[in-house]
């Protein structure tokens, strides 16, 4: 039985392309920076993103929390959205490492407004910590997938620039954003002094995450990536899937948008849910509450019929699409669904 599994986009596989080109892929020590395709990996992901430099890490969480490091002292304050994958579901690296205060703002449809994060700045002066950083995200995970625009960009990145403030961007799934606009992921990255992006999502690597940046910073958020214990020795075992990733993984998104549009289509006819969120990207969030069902009981039942979704004791699901998942397998799902809540 085939299994499909809607839980989340990390559960892509490698393509046979990408694991061939692990043994062949030239090695080193990255720990001494003489690892060939690291460097490769590093210096295409820089020209990607339109910045100095890059450097790769283990994870999308590591590389959000250096980037952050990198760019504040202790005591400082970080505009943040609240609903912001940084701010709920990476153990407030910040403030556990980084001695920072979270300020979090109003995102809930994927952007903070550019007045109130105007309004929430202070300088440092005793007893108060001054703003430090901003991060937004893109595309906003809790929103929906929902993919910011270079117009929101640049409007939170201008009030940045007038008050001396550097901006960092969570692009975990910034391709998607850049293939839903239809433009160059650069369009949405000259607006943010750096940005992080995953190889292990929808670009289908097994492993690893980029932060990009000026060499300055980079260079920083290096010897960062050491006190977290993230100096990998011969990384271009993850490296040589990156590559691939870059260079033939970003086009076909917009097959994972297609496919979510059709099941966010195909969820209508179900009474008893209700979508949540414009359907831009891959997720699309639902509310079963009609149903009578938690999300957990939900999987409990799907569960018999090779289906994998994210279920817990609420009512409200995120489903997410990836390569892997084909426009049969959501006919095949909506079925299913429909035979469960016919019951």
């Amino acid at each position: 039985m085939k299994i499909i599994d809607l839980r989340s986009d990390t559960v892509t596989l490698p393509t046979r392309e990408m694991l061939e080109s692990i043994l062949t892929a030239p090695l080193g020590d990255d720990g001494w920076r003489d690892d060939p395709t690291v460097i490769k990996l590093e210096e295409l992901a820089a020209e990607k993103m339109g910045k100095e430099a890059a450097l790769l890490v283990p994870s999308g969480t590591q590389g959000n929390a250096v980037s952050i490091l990198a760019q504040t002292e202790r005591g400082g304050e970080i505009i943040l959205g609240a609903r912001s994958h940084i701010y709920n579901i990476e153990g407030g690296h910040y403030s556990l490492i980084g001695g920072l205060v979270p300020r979090p703002l109003r995102d809930d449809d994927g952007c903070m407004n550019p007045h109130e994060v105007e309004a929430a700045i202070r300088p440092r002066r005793p007893g108060f910590p001054g703003t430090s950083l901003i991060c937004i995200e893109n595309t906003h995970n809790a929103a929906g997938g929902i993919a910011l625009s270079p117009e929101q960009t640049k409007a939170i990145w201008d009030v940045a620039q007038d008050h001396g403030i550097p901006m960092h961007t969570d692009g975990a799934r910034i391709f998607n954003a850049a293939v839903y606009h239809g433009i160059d992921v650069r369009e949405l990255t000259r607006y943010t002094d750096s940005v992080m992006f995953c190889l292990s999502k929808g670009l289908s690597a097994p492993i690893g995450s980029l932060v990009c940046g000026t060499e300055e910073f980079i260079e920083r958020a290096r010897n960062i990536r050491r006190i977290l214990g993230g100096t990998m020795r011969q990384a271009g075992v993850i490296a040589a899937p990156g590559i691939i990733a870059l260079t033939k993984m970003v086009d076909r998104l917009k097959e994972d948008h297609e496919t979510a549009r059709m099941l966010a289509e195909g969820l209508k006819r179900f009474e008893g849910i209700k979508i949540l969120n414009p359907v831009q990207t891959n997720m699309v969030y639902i509310d079963i509450r009609g149903t009578g069902m938690t999300g957990y009981e939900l999987s409990q039942r799907l569960a018999p019929f090779g289906i994998k979704i994210g279920g817990r004791r609420g009512t409200v699901i995120r489903l997410v699409t990836h390569r892997g998942i084909e426009k049969e397998d959501i006919t095949y799902f909506l079925e299913c669904l429909e035979k469960i809540l016919s019951k």
